[in-house]
């Protein structure tokens, strides 16, 4: 599959991608601050965003769909970005195709098998009926009945959007709830990936812990470890300055 894309920039090419719920408008800021210096291509993975939609979504397929997609592009080697399921979709294509990943940077998110955190957002999600709502208020209303947190419910309602006096999902829920638990799973091939990798962990956010430190040595021998303090999961997004400036020293080291 041929992934939706937003290319800025010139130079070497920094591939972003984004996390599960997502779209390549989540890492929007960190792209504008790479721009001046690197290409950035920034995906929409399949069955989000302005990507195809697809029944199957494991992280060896997604694996495949940026393959494909840089072999549209032209680009015979990258440099890797990717936060949470991104970061595990930039796993699978580095441990398989080691030779095309120059460099891998993975944001607050670590080669094991996840707890699932998201089944109170997939059943608030689903409880919403499309068809009869009026309203991104009415929608933010029904979701605040399960998900208290009034960031995660506007990250969410970003993917809402109105055609033809129709409110639709720029994600396909229907697919992302079949395919959860594959999403949920540590990646499949046993690599190693040999080259330079950047692990970014949030200090609040529990996605990387001490305990990963083995399987991480294992698959990614050459990776290296930056904490940003004051920062959960979505650490790019809370201090997207430290976040870009940790990025762009591990680019020019």
């Amino acid at each position: 599959m041929i992934l939706n894309t937003e290319i800025t920039g010139q130079g070497q090419a920094i591939v972003l991608i984004h996390g599960l719920f997502g779209s390549y408008e989540n890492l929007g800021v960190i792209a504008r601050a790479l721009a001046g210096q690197w290409q950035v291509v920034n995906l929409d993975m399949r069955n989000h965003g302005r990507s195809d939609w697809h029944d199957s979504m494991s992280y060896a397929l997604m694996a495949e769909d940026i393959k494909d997609t840089l072999d549209h592009l032209g680009l015979d080697q990258v440099v890797l970005l990717g936060h949470s399921m991104g970061g595990k979709v930039s796993m699978e294509f580095a441990l398989h195709y080691p030779d095309r990943v120059s460099k891998l940077i993975l944001a607050d998110i670590s080669p094991v098998q996840n707890r699932p955190r998201h089944l109170e957002i997939l059943s608030a999600l689903d409880a919403i009926d499309l068809n009869s709502l009026q309203s991104r208020q009415e929608a933010d209303q029904q979701l605040a009945l399960t998900i208290s947190e009034t960031g995660v419910r506007q990250f969410l309602l970003k993917s809402l959007y109105k055609e033809e006096n129709q409110f639709r999902w720029r994600f396909n829920l229907k697919a992302l709830i079949a395919n959860y638990q594959q999403l949920l799973e540590a990646p499949a091939s046993k690599g190693p990936y040999p080259g330079p990798t950047l692990f970014i962990k949030g200090s609040e956010s529990d996605y990387l812990l001490p305990e990963h430190q083995s399987q991480i040595t294992t698959l990614f021998p050459q990776s290296r470890a930056k904490i940003i303090m004051g920062t959960g999961h979505w650490l790019h997004a809370e201090k997207p300055v430290a976040f870009a400036k940790i990025v762009t020293d591990f680019l020019l080291s």
